[in-house]
């Protein structure tokens, strides 16, 4: 039996576009509409390329790909390909999200070719036809094209501009599987925040939108902290407990979230299902993006030795997992598949992000630097933003810091002057980051609260909802309330019966982060993020809840939330800001329910 072989768009490594660009872009929109309209109702749902097919890797229903398969559990039953909560997690995506976008380019190709108008230029533009990316940490609401327009404008192949149904807000079954478990079993296409479990649901569009906004803040200061703070692999490969010391989330750990803020009670939000909705794609290009800039800034790492935990359906439990280890069911020849040890080089696998355009990819260090200045001035503002809040008497430590010329790639300078410009009372952009260093210490700390909990306690997703002040009464409202700062999400497999990886896992322990520092900024009014300052304001206005994706408030037992501070610096020559010893103020939570264990 031949296997579809994952080698990569031919072509060279071209870019991937990010989604808000990409609708922009008449003829490569025009083709992507329609070879994703193509794999949904063209192909058969047991087709093995079939959108179906494809989407059904990541979860339900739990059948053989293509022809990859393996052990089994010890009842025979099947136990799917899942390696979440895995040093594999990031690397197991990336040949997934090669695969779709493969089969999206073949089908986009011949597209192009029907064409009756300027044939060769949509030819062209087929060839260089990339899957795009959701930056959700700058965007966290996508465009219209993605989550509310019924119908799109596209160029058809006669030439015309024709309005067509829009295949990128939902997938619709044909027919719904069989393995499917209730609410899913009765909703005809993918849902997004549905407004109820009935077959009669719809998306909540509004809803979606506020939510993404409401969470913007928190998910640009975690993919920030991850980017610059994070330099393991375990801490940031896997939401399982080992921050490496950095107080930051995990790639898998911002990823959950948005899992959960984009599906709610619908398929985004359920690990079995979520593989159908067609933002699933857009969202993991994002995931693989965000693994090339951090392999960027930490050239040195790559994969480490892991165990499997439970195993999947292809690699047997408790067994050692590293850089060779097969990703299943992801076939690089007719009897070999991939693995991490191959998928380092994107210029390799046929593509690239407009993030590294123009750069010698050969001098590392060069790329380096590069990428810390994106990462600045993508995501810094809302940490640098937080220098507003720090007392006059940093700002005037900020303001007799000198500058040099030498370090004109770092940000410290910049920093120093902003705040010695703005008296340290104005926000500070990652534009102001321009050139020399100063070192810089006093009055600068940040503060995040530490989450654990056991992942499979509530049987299917659910978040942990961090408020300053009083939490609003009614729970519809918590996810966007004003003074709601932050989350932390369980992106949990309902189905967790029939997957080995969840079922084994019962009692696996998972973290993650809340920065608070923007939080506190906005809502204290204190002008201060001191110790003495924050810690007995933290004691009497920080507050949590528990929220399944249905919106019912629970409570969750294993649940231990403390707060920790971090000093940081900007010492001569840092490209971002460098973190101290942590302190943990236990006493902050102590005693409550889901507080710290820790006196």
């Amino acid at each position: 039996m031949s296997r579809y072989v994952i080698s990569g768009v031919p072509g060279g490594s071209l870019n991937r576009l990010e989604i808000n660009d990409f609708v922009k872009n008449d003829q490569q929109f025009s083709l992507y509409v329609q070879a994703l309209q193509y794999m949904y109702s063209h192909d058969p749902q047991d087709y093995t390329l079939s959108f179906f097919q494809v989407g059904g890797i990541h979860g339900l229903p739990y059948i053989p790909w293509d022809g990859s398969a393996g052990v089994r559990t010890p009842n025979e039953e099947w136990s799917g390909y899942c390696t979440h909560g895995s040093v594999l997690f990031p690397t197991w995506h990336r040949p997934y999200v090669m695969l779709f976008e493969q089969i999206l380019h073949e089908r986009a190709k011949a597209i192009a070719d029907t064409y009756t108008v300027n044939k060769a230029s949509w030819q062209a533009a087929a060839n260089t036809l990339r899957q795009p990316f959701w930056d959700w940490a700058r965007n966290a609401v996508p465009p219209a094209e993605v989550i509310s327009l019924q119908n799109v404008t596209i160029t058809t192949p006669d030439g015309k501009r024709t309005s067509v149904s829009n295949p990128l807000v939902r997938y619709r079954f044909h027919p719904i599987d069989q393995s499917f478990p209730t609410p899913y079993s009765g909703w005809q296409t993918t849902l997004r925040q549905p407004n109820n479990k009935s077959s009669s649901a719809t998306d909540n569009v509004k809803r979606l939108r506020s939510i993404l906004r409401n969470a913007q803040s928190n998910i640009t200061s975690s993919t920030y902290n991850m980017l610059t703070r994070v330099h393991t692999w375990p801490a940031f490969s896997n939401h399982t407990v080992g921050d490496g010391g950095s107080t930051s989330n995990s790639l898998e750990a911002i990823h959950d979230g948005v899992h959960v803020n984009v599906g709610g009670r619908g398929h985004m939000g359920d690990p079995s299902v979520a593989g159908f909705d067609p933002i699933f794609f857009l969202h993991h290009a994002n995931v693989d993006r965000l693994l090339s800039l951090w392999a960027a800034l930490n050239p040195s790492v790559w994969v480490s030795k892991g165990d499997s935990e439970s195993g999947t359906f292809t690699i047997p439990a408790d067994v050692p997992v590293d850089l060779t280890t097969d990703l299943t069911p992801f076939w690089n020849a007719q009897t070999t598949f991939w693995a991490s040890s191959g998928l380092h080089d994107t210029a390799k696998l046929g593509y690239t992000y407009p993030d590294f355009n123009g750069l010698d990819m050969g001098n590392t260090a060069a790329v380096q630097r590069a990428i810390q200045r994106r990462v600045n001035h993508l995501y810094g503002n809302r940490i640098f933003n937080a220098l507003a809040a720090l007392p006059p008497t940093t700002a005037l430590s900020l303001s007799q810091a000198q500058p040099t010329a030498q370090s004109s790639d770092t940000p410290a300078a910049g920093l120093v002057q902003a705040a010695s410009d703005n008296g340290g009372q104005q926000p500070l952009t990652a534009e102001s980051v321009q050139s020399g260093s100063g070192d810089v210490s006093g009055g600068m700390w940040d503060w995040a609260a530490r989450i654990h909990f056991n992942k499979y306690e509530l049987g299917g997703s659910f978040s942990v909802l961090l408020f300053l002040g009083e939490v609003p009464e009614d729970p519809e409202s918590w996810l966007v309330a004003s003074n709601l700062v932050g989350a932390h999400h369980a992106f949990v497999n309902s189905a967790a019966g029939r997957c080995a990886n969840c079922r084994t896992q019962a009692d696996l322990v998972i973290e993650g982060f809340v920065h608070l520092n923007n939080g506190i900024a906005q809502h204290s009014g204190l002008g201060s993020l001191e110790p003495d300052v924050i810690h007995p304001y933290l004691k009497k206005e920080l507050h949590w809840r528990v929220q399944k994706v249905d919106g019912t408030p629970v409570e969750l037992t294993s649940l231990e939330v403390t707060v920790i501070s971090t000093p940081l610096t900007l010492p001569p020559g840092s490209a971002f800001p460098v973190p101290g010893d942590a302190q943990h103020h236990h006493d902050i939570t102590h005693g409550r329910q889901g507080g710290s264990q820790h006196a």
